[in-house]
């Protein structure tokens, strides 16, 4: 997997497991990180993913309600959401 790519779905991990089990989204990506072997740029990456979508998920959330309302968040898989979520932060 490349560099960027495995920093995504590290943001991604540490984002699901807030959501899932209520892990501090900022430690579990610290903690990811350093089980990985990602350099200090991908690193960075990751965490500015984490810290710029955290803050925003109920806004993102009211967000993906309103602009689609044929996908209702509670028939949505988590890990498409986060993902939706992710993007919809990046742009």
């Amino acid at each position: 997997m490349k560099p960027r790519t495995r920093a995504r779905a590290l943001a991604l991990q540490a984002l699901f497991e807030f959501d899932l089990v209520g892990h501090n989204p900022e430690e579990s990506i610290d903690q990811h990180i350093l089980d990985s072997s990602l350099d200090e740029s991908n690193s960075t990456f990751a965490r500015q993913i984490v810290l710029g979508v955290f803050p925003l998920i109920v806004t993102l959330d009211k967000f993906i309600e309103q602009h689609a309302p044929e996908w209702p968040l509670d028939q949505y898989a988590l890990l498409d959401r986060l993902k939706t979520e992710t993007s919809l932060r990046l742009k």
